[in-house]
């Protein structure tokens, strides 16, 4: 089989291709590489340098699945340049979804976000409550699900919306909650926390990439829209237990981010998929990457400061 995977040199991309490659699956990355290409190479692997916004770049040829990765991450990258999170999120998702149809792609598997339900008061936000994105990334998400779902009648449309993604890849994230906090200790031994009550889901960068898998292998019984993240946790919690592996001190100061909530993945579940790992994994496991060697805190890690010096200089 052939897959084509947007956004495959990126965090979860890099984690996934592998995976895929693993299981015997043919696959083409397209990827602008901004944070450069951290992927081996392999027999059944092509990797192209190329922008998403432009389709002359995507190659559909013989390609049954589309895992599309690609877009402009998270809330302060998508405010940088409004037009070009557009541009790449949105306009480019619709151009993909056209092209993927008329070239007889059968299955179309999108990552969106758990953040487009925006800040929600309810217990259990699940699939069926109404979206409130609050931010242009939210916002081309909901967007770019809604032109997805319109196609549903000519192939296999399934939307995950994660949780906040934790735990390591080879290109990193550094500028994401645990992630980010388990950084702040090992470099400083000291963990600054903005708000702290906010609550957050989270999931493992293992059992998100995992999930694609499993929807490879149930595309004849699962479609539509469903959450993924398996534990929410306020911000100040994530830290305190950062501070269980890295002994570090915790600053808690102001912060304008509203935004808490917690997703149910029940309907996920229910599909027999079932995680692997936890937040207490993924920060046990940076913190053996970083005390190898193998983990520094690099710019490019940082989307926000790349985009700033160096994308959009």
């Amino acid at each position: 089989m052939h897959i084509l995977v947007t956004g495959g040199c990126g965090y979860k991309g890099t984690t996934l291709v592998s995976k895929l490659l693993a299981k015997g699956y043919r696959v083409t990355v397209v990827d602008t590489m901004w944070f450069g290409n951290f992927l081996a190479p392999h027999d059944n692997l092509n990797v192209l340098k190329a922008d998403i916004r432009f389709m002359e770049n995507v190659p559909l040829k013989d390609v049954e699945v589309i895992i599309h990765l690609a877009s402009v991450a998270n809330d302060p990258c998508g405010d940088l340049d409004p037009k070009l999170t557009w541009e790449i999120s949105a306009l480019a998702t619709m151009q993909l979804a056209d092209k993927a149809a008329k070239n007889n792609v059968k299955q179309f598997i999108y990552a969106s976000s758990g953040s487009v339900y925006g800040v929600k008061e309810e217990d259990q936000v699940t699939e069926d409550l109404d979206l409130k994105p609050i931010s242009e990334y939210n916002k081309t998400k909901m967007v770019a699900e809604r032109v997805l779902l319109s196609y549903s009648d000519k192939m296999i449309v399934q939307i995950i919306r994660p949780a906040t993604v934790c735990g390591y890849s080879p290109r990193m994230r550094l500028d994401v909650s645990v992630n980010m906090l388990t950084m702040q200790a090992l470099t400083n031994g000291l963990i600054t926390v903005f708000g702290g009550n906010q609550t957050r889901p989270n999931i493992h960068i293992d059992d998100i990439t995992d999930i694609y898998l499993h929807l490879i292998d149930k595309k004849d019984s699962i479609q539509g829209v469903y959450n993924a993240g398996f534990e929410n946790i306020s911000i100040l919690d994530i830290a305190k237990m950062v501070t269980k592996h890295v002994p570090s001190k915790i600053t808690v100061m102001e912060s304008n981010d509203p935004r808490s909530y917690r997703i149910n993945s029940d309907k996920l579940l229910t599909t027999g998929f079932a995680p692997k790992k936890s937040v207490e994994d993924a920060i046990r496991e940076i913190c053996e990457k970083h005390n190898k060697g193998a983990l520094k805190n690099e710019d490019r890690f940082h989307n926000l400061k790349w985009m700033q010096t160096t994308i959009l200089k």
